[in-house]
């Protein structure tokens, strides 16, 4: 199976001046503003770390619940926060980590046998292989 999905931005004006627009394919967003006082200074709109943290919450989640299904659980929730950090280097920024914070409910399933899927769904989900960042977990659990 191959899917291909797009987004689209456009930025009018240049640097900090400037006023950028995002869009997805879905239309689940749709010509949100973003800019540098969005990204920086806690003005309304996105940026494209809240961006990527939302994918990876819901990249991750998604993977989870697959394999919880695949290790035979019928019910259950679970429920991700990414916290995706920015940090200035020596060419201009790097995404340097992907912070996620997990809780599950799944009735029947061991702490240990959870905490052992939740590292393969870290590992495996395709957001995770995409970021060139650490990526930490750190779940809580009720069975």
């Amino acid at each position: 199976m191959k899917t291909t999905n797009t987004g689209s931005a456009r930025y009018e004006g240049l640097g900090k001046d400037g006023k950028g627009h995002v869009s997805t394919q879905s239309g689940a967003l749709s010509d949100q503003p973003y800019g540098f006082q969005t990204r920086f200074e806690d003005k309304p709109g996105t940026n494209p770390e809240e961006l990527i943290a939302a994918a990876h919450a819901s990249c991750f989640t998604m993977a989870l619940s697959f394999k919880l299904a695949e290790a035979g659980h019928e019910d259950g929730s679970v429920e991700t926060e990414a916290k995706v950090t920015l940090e200035k280097d020596d060419d201009g920024f790097k995404v340097t980590r992907s912070a996620l914070s997990t809780k599950a409910k799944v009735p029947g399933l061991d702490q240990s046998k959870f905490e052992d899927l939740a590292a393969d769904a870290k590992a495996n989900c395709p957001i995770s292989k995409l970021l060139d960042a650490e990526i930490t977990l750190e779940t809580s659990f009720e069975g």
